[in-house]
C-alpha cells in the first residue's frame, strides 16, 4: 500500500488530509503535540480504515531532535514514502516593532524548521525509488504583506523559498514538491470569531486539491497551488 507522512494531522487541514489518504487506501504516518488527541483519533481511523496501517507519534516539531526521531521511527515502519504533507503550523497576529521578542524564532522553528529537517531526513528514502511528492502548506500570506502579519507572513513566505528550492533541486530525481497557500479555512480556531462558517472554505477542499494534483501524469507537476474563500480573503 501507498504511505503518506503528515504533520499537525488530528485537526483542520492535516486530518482532513489524512482521512482523505486513507480513503484512497493509503498507509499513514502522522504526528501532533496532542496525545489524547491522537490516541482518540487512532481508534476512530483503526474503526473506519481497519486496512490501513497507522502510525501516530506525540511531536513537538519545533525540536529538531524530535522531527528526527519521528522521521527514523517512520523510516523503521515504513518502507517507501510516498506523500509527505508538511503541514504542521502555529498563529500568532503581530506588528513587527512590538510583537512578543521571540516571536519569530519561535514560528520559524515549527513553520519553517520542521518541514525542513523532516524533509531532510525522508529524503533519502523517496530518491531511493525516484518517486515521491512532497506538499508544503503555505499560505496567502506568504504571497503578500497584510495588517498584523508580522513574524507569521515571515515564516511563510519562507515556507515557499524552501519549496521553491526544494522543488528546483529535486527535479531530476524524479519527486515532485508542491507549495499549497490557502486562505481562511475551516477550523475549531475561526468557532468564536462570530464569521460564518459559509464564509470560510472547508478543509476538505485543500485535501481535494491535493489528491487530484497528486494523481496527474508522471511528467506534471502543479508548482504552486492558491485558494481563497469565494468571496475573498478575511
Amino acid at each position: 500500500m501507498p504511505t503518506a507522512v503528515i504533520t499537525g494531522a488530528t485537526k483542520g487541514i492535516g486530518r482532513a488530509i489524512a482521512e482523505k489518504l486513507l480513503q484512497q487506501g493509503f498507509d499513514v504516518a502522522v504526528c501532533a503535540r496532542s496525545t489524547n488527541q491522537l490516541r482518540d483519533l487512532h481508534d476512530e481511523w483503526e474503526r473506519n480504515y481497519p486496512t490501513s496501517k497507522i502510525f501516530m507519534q506525540n511531536v513537538d516539531v519545533s525540536k529538531k531532535e524530535a522531527v528526527k526521531e519521528f522521521a527514523k521511527n517512520i523510516l523503521d515502519n515504513f518502507k517507501k514514502i510516498d506523500i509527505l504533507v508538511n503541514n504542521a503550523g502555529i498563529f500568532a497576529q503581530g506588528n513587527l516593532a512590538i510583537e512578543a521578542d521571540d516571536q519569530l524564532e519561535n514560528m520559524m522553528d515549527t513553520n519553517l524548521f520542521s518541514a525542513y529537517h523532516l524533509t531532510r531526513c525522508l529524503l533519502p528514502a523517496m530518491k531511493q525509488y525516484q518517486s515521491g511528492h512532497i506538499f508544503n502548506l503555505c499560505s496567502v500570506a506568504s504571497l503578500q504583506a497584510y495588517p498584523n502579519g508580522g513574524a507569521y507572513s515571515i515564516t511563510k513566505y519562507a515556507l515557499l523559498g524552501f519549496t521553491e528550492n526544494l522543488r528546483y533541486e529535486l527535479r531530476n530525481e524524479g519527486i515532485k514538491v508542491t507549495a499549497i497557500s490557502p486562505g481562511a479555512t475551516w477550523s475549531n480556531s475561526w468557532s468564536s470569531s462570530g464569521i460564518a462558517q459559509e464564509r470560510i472554505m472547508k478543509a476538505e477542499d485543500i485535501a481535494e486539491i491535493l489528491w487530484s494534483t497528486y494523481n496527474l501524469s508522471k511528467q506534471a507537476v502543479v508548482e504552486h497551488i492558491v485558494l481563497r474563500p469565494q468571496l475573498g480573503d478575511l
